[in-house]
């Protein structure tokens, strides 16, 4: 669980509350979910909490909520903008791995000691949560003054695939010196490119061409160089991997790509993300002006990220303002949002939940006007219709990244009320717990799997769609039997668990990729949870549970799993037909449906060469899958 460190000076001044003393902060932050830990060496409190507040990562977000407990803020609150005055160019040179890029300028910040310090601890808990270590989102802040935007379209200077960057150095000697960029000669008075070019000569009108701009692009590991944070030496970004603390720790995030990301301006390099950013645009007490970039694998999570960031700083005085995002022909782009973005995304979410849900899941009447009050206690919106039931249509704003269901609405609700208010009752009948049918039967089908000789296995339910459809030798979307449309997850913590299985077998394929060390025969079954997208499905998830087994030996055939799929349904006084079919998963004409009491529930056969060549088996594997509802 991340753990944050709070200055409860901080909390005082940001809250507005100065008689609050530090156990009454614990008290109320225990009422949001947030555990007191303990204190830091400098005297600050630490709070655990669960993952999914991640706006409350700073002292200012904690505040926030704060405020709305007490009842000094309401509603949802979106802070203003100005239009963009700058733009982040993506060239269509950016690896591939790490295509996307998000951003913000913030003015008029008024950063002290206490302020920069919740900056950096805010930014850290987001590379190490929602950034999934620097690998998903990266974030990096600059002092916006240090800038110098080119024209629209020549941030950087123009692209030299051989690591230079013609028309942007970073003003270091050849011999690569431990030589600083020359700022003061090169940033002048014109520092927001206002003043246009005379020549713009590509069509554009002068006022197009001055726009300040950056350029998000690929270089070569030994290309350009920079002086990066806590160092005073040029270094190439290759340098930096080796060379650099910071660039050590990180390496693994890129060391194996053609290219590096790296961020332009038309000076130089100044930004080498997700490793670190330079020297020349550090953030220090005196920035009053912020210019926030992140790069990452995915385009909604960085976009939360910099909405986060936004926040805090607005809460320290800061006003935000757009910047725009361009995508150039050939580069990778977010396909759901276009080419071309206005960041940040600062737009509100709509869900809706009932009344009656709400008090079924809280246990207490309430009025529909005191709901709506509770809603907007919580940060939220919140109206209602009137009908055969009372529904509430609620207005999310774009910080909580945590509100994916009704219930979670519900969970704001009673965090309002006070879930300490809420009086135990005792159910009004009693009732004695017990299996429900559908346990009882896969238990039966369980014992009966041992019975005939198999292993029972117990097998994640989330797998990737490289083991689930392409080792499998199935494309997602045929009529083939597992080849269903993939429940993919949004946001998955590893490559290796993106989706739910859409069947069985290849858990159990894996075993014995895994097992090939172990002696033959190894005969496994599992009676497991699977499911696949499904837009009929009110829950656009359609699950089910599935019993598949392998016969692996050196004589391994056809007839085996057919054998013992026959004694199988012979125990549940089930029908079996196996008419021949055609499977990918299976060596042809050695592939049947499972046909049981008439219905085609599933298939069974021997597993394709190229489906054991892929697993290092070196024995034929029989095996056989259902849907295990049909022995009901």
């Amino acid at each position: 669980m991340p753990v944050v460190d709070i200055d409860t000076d901080e909390l005082r001044e940001l809250t507005g509350h100065d008689e609050k003393s530090d156990d009454e902060f614990k008290d109320d932050l225990f009422a949001l979910g947030l555990e007191y830990e303990g204190d830091t060496d400098e005297g600050e409190l630490q709070f655990e909490f669960g993952p999914d507040r991640l706006d409350r990562l700073s002292v200012e977000g904690v505040a926030r909520s704060l405020r709305y407990q007490y009842g000094d803020a309401r509603g949802v609150h979106v802070p203003d903008t100005n239009d963009p005055d700058w733009t982040i160019e993506v060239d269509e040179s950016v690896p591939d791995e790490r295509p996307y890029v998000t951003g913000a300028v913030v003015r008029g910040v008024d950063l002290d000691e206490s302020a920069l310090d919740s900056l950096i601890q805010l930014q850290e808990k987001l590379h190490a949560t929602m950034g999934r270590g620097r690998a998903k989102g990266a974030i990096g802040i600059h002092d916006l003054t240090m800038l110098k935007g080119a024209g629209l379209g020549t941030a950087g200077g123009s692209l030299d695939l051989g690591g230079g960057l013609a028309g942007g150095s970073s003003d270091l000697d050849d011999a690569g010196d431990d030589a600083e960029p020359d700022v003061d000669a090169d940033l002048g008075a014109d520092l927001d490119g206002s003043e246009a070019p005379e020549d713009v000569g590509d069509g554009r009108s002068a006022a197009e061409a001055s726009a300040n701009s950056i350029t998000y692009r690929g270089v070569d590991p030994d290309g350009d160089r920079f002086v990066p944070l806590d160092s005073d030496a040029a270094m190439t970004p290759g340098d930096v991997l080796t060379d650099h603390p910071t660039g050590e720790t990180y390496a693994d995030l890129v060391e194996d790509l053609e290219r590096y990301p790296a961020i332009y301006d038309e000076i130089g390099l100044f930004s080498f993300p997700p490793v670190i950013n330079g020297s020349r645009t550090e953030v220090s007490t005196d920035s009053r002006d912020l210019f926030v970039e992140l790069t990452g694998t995915d385009q909604w999570t960085i976009d939360k990220m910099c909405v986060i960031i936004c926040y805090a700083l607005a809460a320290r005085g800061g006003t935000v303002e757009e910047v725009e995002v361009v995508y150039a022909d050939g580069a990778t782009t977010p396909d759901e949002y276009g080419a071309e973005l206005v960041r940040p995304d600062l737009d509100t979410d709509e869900k809706s939940v009932s009344h009656d849900r709400i008090e079924t899941m809280l246990g207490v009447d309430l009025d529909a006007d005191d709901v709506v009050d509770l809603f907007e206690r919580s940060g939220l919106d919140a109206t209602y219709s009137l009908g055969e039931e009372t529904v509430y249509d609620v207005t999310i704003p774009p910080y909580r990244v945590d509100v994916l269901h009704p219930l979670d609405l519900v969970d704001d609700v009673g965090r309002a009320y006070g879930f300490n208010e809420l009086e135990p009752t005792y159910p009004d009948i009693g009732t004695i717990g017990g299996r429900h049918e559908h346990s009882r039967l896969e238990d039966a089908v369980r014992t009966s799997l041992v019975g005939l000789g198999f292993e029972d296995m117990l097998n994640f339910h989330m797998t990737s769609a490289a083991e689930n459809y392409d080792r499998m030798r199935l494309s997602e979307g045929d009529d083939d039997f597992g080849a269903a449309p993939r429940a993919e997850i949004t946001s998955p913590y590893s490559e290796e668990y993106t989706q739910l299985r859409t069947w069985a077998l290849p858990s159990l394929t894996q075993v014995l990729e895994n097992n090939t060390h172990r002696a033959y025969p190894q005969d496994l079954a599992e009676v497991g949870f699977v499911a696949h997208r499904d837009d009929d499905v009110n829950t656009r998830v359609a699950e089910s549970r599935h019993v598949a087994a392998v016969v692996a030996r050196t004589d391994a055939t056809y007839e085996d799993a057919k054998a013992r799929l026959q004694a199988l349904c012979d125990d549940f006084d089930a029908e079996l037909e196996t008419p021949a079919t055609a499977h990918p998963s299976f060596i042809p004409g050695r592939v049947a449906d499972v046909v049981v009491d008439g219905e085609r529930v599933g298939v069974i056969g021997e597993l394709h060469p190229e489906v054991l060549v892929e697993r290092d088996l070196e024995v034929p594997v029989a095996a056989f899958e259902f849907d295990v509802s049909a022995l009901e």
